[in-house]
């Protein structure tokens, strides 16, 4: 396995002195600051392999308060083979079983472990007939507390350069998806549900202070839109964004070839840490005032003309 990069990166702010009571296990959390890690790793064809090789990632997070996962970390991104390493994914609140769902019982178990939320990247989820791609968010008692399910399918066709059609396998999720932590909501999204400012907005409207979007840009969009996105979510609506690729694929028969540089882009819109293309875990320290100080110093969404466009939902 490649080594893991590492970087921290920590921005001045202004500190709240609240604090939170959330769970017995963390009981005493300082929500003005959010210790975060992004673990950009990468996936082959034995499943067992890929659970445990995230597993190992995980325990490399040190003192991180937040993980996150890639898109599709326990399988290869292909539309031919989704239904081989497809599982059920239980809703909020329910029990994933060690059988059934070994990629997501393996989160529940390190959360729990780790005393940590996860943003468990996405994994194919076999739901009777229909497939989606799907992520789970696991609080640090081990508990499923989100589930969303790709909204917009990745169906593109650049002449002369890429054609992909998540939708030859995969069904929509027609939910958008908020959870509530001990720091704020966070709202998710995968992958290319970033490129979509209507659906960044709805998640901000719901009260999100931060956005997370696993994903797996090619070399084709990544160099031109990858990072662009994000800071454009994050300007657009204020707040905190955070992206996780998986590694990019050097084998000499690669499939679906990933641009990698996961990151951490502040509601300035700054990269406050990202990382290259193999695989690594990005850390960052979020300083969660700064979500209020761009609101406050730049207030336009007090200043929007609802007479004249609104959002609906």
């Amino acid at each position: 396995r490649a080594s893991y990069l590492r970087s921290l990166v920590r921005t001045s702010s202004i500190r709240i002195s609240r604090r939170y009571q959330f769970t017995a296990q963390m009981s005493t959390v300082d929500v003005s600051t959010l210790k975060v890690a992004l673990c950009q790793i990468g996936a082959g064809s034995d499943k067992d392999a890929n659970i445990t090789h995230a597993a190992a990632a995980i325990e490399k997070t040190a003192d991180a308060q937040l993980l996150v996962l890639p898109e599709c970390w326990n399988a290869p991104y292909s539309t031919a083979t989704f239904h081989k390493y497809a599982e059920p994914v239980p809703k909020v609140g329910e029990v994933p079983s060690p059988v059934e769902s070994p990629s997501i019982y393996m989160l529940t178990e390190a959360a729990k472990k780790r005393n940590v939320w996860i943003v468990g990247g996405s994994v194919p989820e076999r739901d009777g007939d229909n497939l989606y791609n799907t992520c789970v968010v696991v609080n640090n008692n081990g508990a499923i507390v989100g589930k969303h399910r790709k909204v917009h399918l990745f169906d593109i066709d650049v002449p002369g350069k890429i054609t992909f059609k998540e939708s030859d396998a995969l069904s929509p999720g027609n939910e958008p998806t908020t959870v509530e932590t001990p720091w704020g909501i966070i709202g998710v999204g995968i992958c290319y549900d970033l490129r979509f400012p209507e659906y960044a907005i709805l998640l901000r409207q719901r009260g999100a202070r931060l956005l997370v979007y696993p994903g797996a840009f090619n070399m084709v969009t990544g160099p031109a839109h990858w990072e662009l996105l994000q800071r454009g979510r994050a300007v657009d609506n204020q707040l905190f964004v955070l992206t996780c690729s998986p590694a990019r694929d050097t084998s000499p028969t690669p499939g679906y070839v990933a641009w990698g540089h996961s990151s951490v882009i502040s509601p300035w819109g700054e990269v406050l840490a990202t990382t290259e293309a193999e695989e690594a875990v990005v850390f960052a320290e979020l300083q969660l005032g700064k979500v209020e100080e761009m609101r406050e110093g730049i207030p336009c969404w007090k200043q929007k003309r609802d007479d004249i466009y609104k959002l609906q939902s």
